[in-house]
Order: structure tokens, then C-alpha cells, then sequence
């Protein structure tokens, strides 16, 4: 049997928990150096962040056979809904007119489609690692002191979740073998394949609700539905030199997963065939 992660996490996350009033270094604040262009992405990214609750929401019920990797949630929960809460309160203090209301919050509250849970789970930890990076990327092109310093520790949260993730992806190919290689790593054929679509790879931009096509992204339900892509290509200009750090940290976290390295998409896209081949023969053993 293997043994919970749960404990383990918690301890390690704790001891790295960052304090919204002793490391925000709040008085540094500098008023000229904070354009209005830069405060509404700041609005933005508050918004996306508070989408943790419905995410939660859809993890607590698709892994309900899972109360190890649930109570995991109760810490990413809280930390993911500690980001929008720290960029609210950046813009509370210094630009209040900026603040969310809690109408536009709640709108990116709805209710995500069952999924099966492999393969969500490979979709959020990609999803840190993108994250991850666009944080780095936001921190590099904004010019106030406080944001900037306030995404570079929100972008070091995204890479411990992201870690964190990984080791649930370890914990499940002990449990399903290769039902839960063939997912993973058909998601990460399709997160790392971003050049060759137009819209950003990212959970808070994929479609979750039929029902509510085509208003059933996150960011479909923000202010500006059109932030996002605005925000990547014309703001922090997240490039091809940063979409390749992107696609280099997830083939390399799968190498050490999946005990074979990868160096491009292709070679992971012939491992997922060759997953997929092997998959019926067991089903039927």
C-alpha cells in the first residue's frame, strides 16, 4: 500500500508559507512607477485566481475514491485563493478604484463538467508550470517594486504546487500503471504543443461546461474576455523563448516520471503511441 502524501506536503509547503503582512514589502510602493495599463492586468489576474474555488470544487468531486489526494486540496485551495487575495489587496491600497467587486468574482464561480481525474491532473500541473512562468514573465515587465516583488512569490508558489501535482502523478502509475502513463502523456502531447494553437494552454482558458458553450472558459467570464491573450503577446510578451522554458520543464519533469527522456514533443507523442499500443493487451489480460 502506498502511503499518503497528504502529511508530508502540508509540512513542506508550511515551512515555506509565505506572510501577506511581513513579506510584502508594502512600503516600498512607488506611485509613478504603476501605469493604469498595468493595474488592470493586476484586476485580471485577481479574478483568474479566485477560479482555485470552482477547480477545487471539481477535484473534491472527481477524486471522491481519493482522500489523500483531497485533503492535499484543502493547502492548494488555500494558498491559490491567497494569490487573488494579495493582488486585491495591492489594489485596495493602491488603487481602489481597481478593486474586484465580489459580482465579478463570483462569475468565474460555475460548475466544470466530470472529467477523468488522470487526466485533469496532468492538465493542472502543466498548468503550474505555465503559470509559474508567466508570473516570472509578469514580474520581469512590471516596474513597480511591490508587484513585481509579489508575483515573483506567487510564481515560486505555482512551481511547489506544480511539484506537488508530480508526486500524485508518481503516486498514480504505482496504482494504474499504464492507464495513467497513456493520460498523462496524452496531456503532455497537448500542453506542450501550444505554438501550433492560437489560444493560450492553460486551465483557466479551456472549455469545462457544455451547457454554457462558448461562455464556459474562466476567462470567457472575466471583465475582458480578451485580457488574456492581450496580456501574454502585447504586455509581458510571453515569447517563443519563454513558451520553450515551458515546454523544457514539462519534458523533463515526464523524463524523470516516466523513467525515459524526452527531448522534444515528437519523441513524448511516440512514447503516448507506444503506451497506447500496450493498453488493450493488458485490458484483455
Amino acid at each position: 500500500m502506498t502511503s499518503m502524501l497528504y502529511p508530508e506536503l502540508f509540512k513542506s509547503l508550511e515551512q515555506v508559507r509565505w506572510n501577506m503582512d511581513t513579506d510584502i514589502p508594502w512600503d516600498q510602493f512607488d506611485a509613478s512607477m504603476l501605469s493604469d495599463e498595468q493595474a488592470k492586468t493586476i484586476k485580471m489576474n485577481a479574478i483568474t485566481e479566485w477560479a482555485a474555488l470552482p477547480a477545487t470544487e471539481m477535484f473534491l468531486r472527481d477524486n471522491r475514491g481519493d482522500s489523500d489526494f483531497c485533503a492535499f486540496m484543502s493547502v492548494w485551495f488555500f494558498e491559490e485563493q491567497k494569490h487573488s487575495l494579495v493582488l486585491i489587496e495591492y489594489l485596495r491600497r493602491f488603487r481602489p478604484d481597481l478593486v474586484p467587486t465580489e459580482e465579478e468574482l463570483h462569475k468565474v464561480r460555475f460548475e466544470f463538467d466530470p472529467a477523468p481525474p488522470l487526466e485533469t491532473l496532468m492538465l493542472h500541473f502543466c498548468g503550474e508550470i505555465r503559470l509559474n512562468h508567466w508570473y516570472r514573465c509578469a514580474a520581469d515587465w512590471h516596474t513597480e517594486p511591490v508587484i513585481k516583488q509579489i508575483y515573483k512569490i506567487i510564481s515560486q508558489d505555482e512551481a511547489r504546487h506544480g511539484g506537488a501535482y508530480l508526486r500524485y502523478m508518481k503516486k498514480s502509475l504505482s496504482k494504474d500503471g499504464d492507464a495513467a502513463r497513456a493520460a498523462f502523456a496524452k496531456i503532455g502531447v497537448l500542453m506542450a504543443s501550444a505554438h501550433r494553437t492560437e489560444k493560450p494552454l492553460h486551465p483557466t482558458n479551456l472549455h469545462v461546461n457544455q451547457a454554457l458553450f462558448p461562455n464556459d472558459t474562466v476567462q470567457s467570464r472575466l471583465p475582458d474576455p480578451e485580457w488574456l491573450e492581450a496580456w501574454l503577446d502585447n504586455q509581458i510578451k510571453f515569447d517563443g523563448e519563454w513558451e520553450k522554458k515551458v515546454v523544457d520543464r514539462i519534458l523533463h519533469n515526464l523524463s524523470l516520471l516516466f523513467e525515459r527522456p524526452f527531448k522534444t514533443v515528437q519523441e513524448l507523442n511516440r512514447y503516448r503511441k507506444e503506451i497506447n499500443a500496450r493498453l488493450p493487451a493488458e485490458a484483455a489480460a
